[in-house]
């Protein structure tokens, strides 16, 4: 506003030139600001939940198709195309926010997402060091939220390794995240022997070619080394856990 003038004339004029965009009264906006960002300051809301999650590039399962937000207050009218939460706030919200604190963001996501979906995104969180586990358990979280926090972990890489250690929770043998063998870390480590890595969409190239040899030098060395890709992991998990439950009960022969 410096820039442009302190005139009520001088907005109207940078208005209607294209040069600052005015998405609701009292408020100015660059045309070039975030399509999400843009959309809470016309309507009035926070970005949160699954949304906020995915623009500070934690692991969402699946991008919405219509923003998620939250609510001022209660009492509000939101009239917006959106999947709107109504939860009270357990940080304070500054009244010229756009984005839900991290705590607040967080608590919307184990309240909306499945228990699984909302773990990845926690776990993703805490990866990245945006929070940490002493700090959440400060909070006074919702039940939905307790439940997510009692299982986190910071040692995730990402969200498939969170799916595929919470879809084999019930399995009744020690399963180790991230641990180093030989000289690398490996992704999971079931019972003594069976190891899996866990292959995200990006892995290729040289990157790859890295990993088979690593395989190779475990399998040397008495382990059972399997990968499970990301298709497995997100559209065909019965295939990728009767491949592990075959190799898991073929190494627990060979220990017999």
């Amino acid at each position: 506003m410096h820039e442009l003038g302190d005139s009520p004339r001088a907005l109207r004029v940078a208005v209607a030139s294209g040069l600052v965009l005015r998405p609701r009264r009292g408020w100015v906006a660059d045309p070039a600001l975030d399509r999400h960002l843009l959309f809470a300051a016309r309507h009035g809301v926070v970005l949160s939940c699954a949304t906020q999650a995915g623009r500070l590039g934690l692991w969402v399962t699946e991008q919405p198709a219509r923003p998620h937000v939250a609510a001022r207050s209660r009492g509000d009218h939101v009239d917006a195309n959106a999947e709107v939460h109504w939860t009270r706030p357990i940080v304070l919200r500054s009244p010229d926010a756009l984005v839900d604190p991290l705590p607040n963001m967080l608590e919307n996501v184990a309240r909306c997402q499945s228990f699984e979906h909302a773990l990845a995104t926690w776990e993703s969180a805490l990866n990245k060091g945006l929070t940490d586990i002493e700090a959440l358990a400060a909070l006074r979280l919702g039940p939905e939220a307790r439940r997510v926090l009692e299982l986190c972990t910071p040692f995730s890489d990402s969200g498939l390794e969170t799916l595929f250690k919470t879809r084999l929770r019930w399995l009744r043998v020690p399963i180790r995240a991230q641990i180093w063998l030989h000289g690398h870390r490996v992704d999971f480590l079931i019972g003594n022997r069976l190891i899996v890595q866990i292959d995200g969409k990006q892995h290729g190239g040289d990157q790859k070619v890295s990993y088979y040899r690593h395989d190779a030098r475990l399998e040397l060395r008495g382990y059972k080394v399997i990968r499970v890709g990301y298709a497995q992991v997100m559209h065909d998990w019965p295939s990728g856990q009767e491949t592990i439950m075959l190799a898991l009960a073929g190494t627990m022969r060979r220990a017999a």
